[in-house]
């Protein structure tokens, strides 16, 4: 199927992005899934190769393609190829979420004290939302930010914080109104060197092995004035504003992640053998491959289409949270059966389909769990007057 989505210049930035993965990511992935972590030497790498920073201002040394998503995905695809998932996902919270927010809500003295770092790779970002008692309750955040004299006193905790251990900039949803409300909160940038910042234990996951994700703890640091990102009390219309970009970066995900597997498990039946006949040969085979074609085609069709709504302004969190939900649904069901498909040999972890499996479980759970994502639209469905 002729998809329609690229043109010459998404496929000219494919050669650079192939090129790179080839040379900076494929011979270090058995040893970034060994180590539990990414060197950050290949952050540095994408951003002289123009890899990193594609959402930044060219101003800042980013590629100004905040308004073009094409050329994320194609990133996104191309990491895919070789199941770069943690880095996809570590360099995905950096160009998706950190750059963005700076971009669009920092001071002209903020945008130059960060965003040239984090477009070199210098810098690494992340965003705390999440807390041990929260989960995808936002509004029951407690991290709180009181103000003083000298800017704000932040106290609380912060859980499965993508870049955790090797963050430099952290954005922090704090509370800084204490009487409630969605005008309770407020995004702080807390730095790597602040006192009373200081980062807890690498947390063991079950797949994305490789990528960097940690406990974050703050006791009494001290934010200046000038590290308050945005309007102070605006912090949930400003998560609001920019979730629809991070939802649509995972559905994105999925559906790459998930045509490489498939594509594997197909080439698996060819050559694989049993009862003296190729895998390929059965009709149950033939039949649950027609299946996961078509569904992940349908889905791609799904994505492509929210990709060109981001580029004209007009993805609505209601259509993000479809494509989040649905991809990542997907996803899981296909990469499951491709599982299947390869018997005990998908069971094991030197083959890629294993890895996949380990890695795509996450998917239905951060940037808000599927289960949340539904009553997003069914609130949509319920509380609108024309529908």
């Amino acid at each position: 199927m002729n998809r329609g989505l690229y043109e010459a210049d998404h496929e000219a930035f494919r050669d650079t992005a192939r090129e790179f993965v080839i040379r900076e990511v494929l011979p270090h992935l058995d040893r970034w899934e060994e180590a539990r972590l990414i060197d950050r030497g290949v952050w540095v790498a994408a951003g002289t190769q123009g890899i990193l920073g594609l959402s930044g201002p060219s101003d800042f040394g980013g590629a100004d393609q905040l308004s073009d998503y094409r050329f994320r995905n194609v990133l996104l695809e191309e990491l895919a190829e070789v199941h770069a998932t943690s880095l996809s996902s570590g360099f995905s919270l950096q160009d998706d979420i950190a750059i963005p927010y700076v971009a669009a809500l920092g001071s002209d003295e903020q945008k130059a004290r960060w965003l040239p770092g984090m477009c070199s790779g210098e810098l690494i970002g992340a965003i705390a939302m999440t807390e041990p008692g929260t989960g995808s309750d936002l509004q029951g955040i407690t991290t709180s930010a009181r103000p003083t004299g000298d800017g704000w006193v932040v106290n609380g905790a912060k859980t499965f914080i993508t870049n955790g251990i090797q963050s430099d900039v952290v954005i922090v949803v704090v509370r800084t109104d204490p009487g409630g409300g969605r005008d309770a909160f407020s995004l702080l940038v807390v730095e790597e060197d602040m006192p009373g910042f200081s980062r807890g234990r690498k947390l063991e996951k079950i797949g994305l092995h490789a990528q960097d994700t940690a406990e974050l703890f703050f006791d009494d640091v001290v934010v200046p004035h000038e590290n308050l990102l945005g309007e102070l009390g605006a912090g949930m219309h400003q998560l609001a504003t920019h979730l629809p970009r991070e939802r649509l970066s995972i559905a994105a995900h999925a559906v790459a992640s998930t045509r490489v597997v498939l594509r594997e498990t197909l080439e698996y039946t060819r050559t694989r053998r049993a009862f003296g006949r190729r895998l390929a040969d059965f009709q149950n085979t033939q039949f649950v491959l027609a299946e996961l074609a078509t569904r992940l085609d349908v889905t791609q069709a799904y994505v492509d289409a929210s990709i060109h709504a981001l580029n004209a302004g007009e993805l609505t969190a209601v259509d993000a949270a479809k494509a989040k939900w649905w991809a990542t649904d997907v996803q899981n069901q296909i990469v499951d059966a491709c599982l299947q498909l390869h018997g005990g040999y998908g069971y094991m972890t030197e083959y890629p389909v294993a890895r996949a499996f380990q890695d795509a479980r996450v998917q239905r759970i951060f940037g808000g769990a599927n289960e949340i994502m539904k009553h997003i639209i069914a609130r949509d469905l319920v509380d609108r007057p024309d529908r």
